[in-house]
C-alpha cells in the first residue's frame, strides 16, 4: 500500500499518476486532500466548480461533490475506465482524507515534487469552503 501526501501537488498531475498505479494494481492512500492546489486565479477555478456543483438537479443528477476527499476521488474516476470491471475495482482500491489519521504510517509517505515559482494557485480546501463544505482536518 502506497501512502500519497498530496500537499503541494497539483490536482491534474496527481490524479492521473494515481489513476495509472491504480491500474497496476497498487492500493494507494492520499493524504492532506485539503492542501491539493489548483492552477488559475482563485475566481475562476471558483467559478469552474460552482458550475461544476450547480449543474443539474436535485433529484436528477449529475452530483457533483463539495469536499476535498470527494473531489479528488472523482477526479481519479474520471480518468479511469469506470465502466468496466477493471476501472470500478481500481478506484475501490483508493482512499483519500483530509489531514494525517493517526492511524496512517507516517514512514514511507511520498512527497510530491515542488512548485513553480511565479504562478498562481488555489487550495482545493479553500474551493470546498466556498462551496459550502464544513471541512474538518484528522490532525
Amino acid at each position: 500500500m502506497a501512502v500519497i501526501d498530496a500537499e503541494g501537488a497539483i490536482l491534474g498531475r496527481l490524479s492521473s499518476q494515481i489513476a495509472k498505479r491504480l491500474l497496476n494494481g497498487e492500493e494507494i492512500t492520499v493524504v492532506n486532500a485539503d492542501k491539493v492546489l489548483l492552477s488559475g486565479s482563485r475566481e475562476r477555478s471558483f467559478q469552474e466548480y460552482f458550475e461544476a456543483y450547480q449543474r443539474g438537479k436535485a433529484i436528477k443528477g449529475p452530483y457533483f461533490p463539495r469536499m476535498p476527499d470527494r473531489i479528488i476521488r472523482r477526479t481519479v474516476r474520471g480518468m479511469l475506465p469506470i465502466k468496466t470491471t477493471r476501472g470500478k475495482d481500481a478506484l475501490m482500491r483508493l482512499q483519500v482524507f483530509i489531514g494525517k489519521p493517526s492511524s496512517i504510517v507516517k514512514d514511507g509517505v511520498e512527497k510530491q515534487p515542488a512548485l513553480e515559482k511565479g504562478k498562481r494557485y488555489t487550495e482545493l480546501g479553500e474551493i470546498s469552503k466556498l462551496l459550502g463544505a464544513k471541512v474538518r482536518r484528522y490532525d
